[in-house]
């Protein structure tokens, strides 16, 4: 069965950094699309970062491009975003997904996605 599980949210001052993990279970996520998305409440899903199957090009949303990464670590089956520069509109349940056959920018859309996890809370507060 293909689960995936967040962890890593917390809670981290303005300016701040903190690193999310999506780890895979029962797929290799090496050759699966992942992507993350987060929802503040009262705001629709949004698409923050993705990679899709074919290759490792990434795709960012224009309101994270130049502060979160996304990485594999395919020697652990995990995918990480490392966030840096937080803002106060960054605060959001995050959530990975993953489909096996996503190719270029499709990969943030979500109803592209077929595997979702749980979603990881993240404060950004001084």
């Amino acid at each position: 069965q293909v689960q995936v599980v967040e962890s890593g949210g917390g809670l981290v001052q303005p300016g701040g950094s903190l690193r999310l993990s999506c780890a895979g279970s029962g797929f290799t996520l090496e050759t699966y699309a992942i992507g993350w998305f987060r929802q503040a409440p009262g705001k629709e899903r949004e698409g923050v970062a993705c990679m899709s199957s074919s290759d490792d090009t990434r795709y960012y949303a224009d309101s994270v491009l130049g502060r979160f990464t996304i990485s594999r670590d395919n020697a652990k089956n995990t995918v990480h975003l490392q966030m840096d520069s937080l803002k106060p509109e960054d605060p959001a349940v995050y959530y990975c997904a993953t489909a096996r056959y996503l190719f270029g920018s499709t990969c943030l859309r979500e109803e592209y996605l077929e595997v979702w996890g749980q979603g990881t809370l993240v404060t950004v507060s001084s």
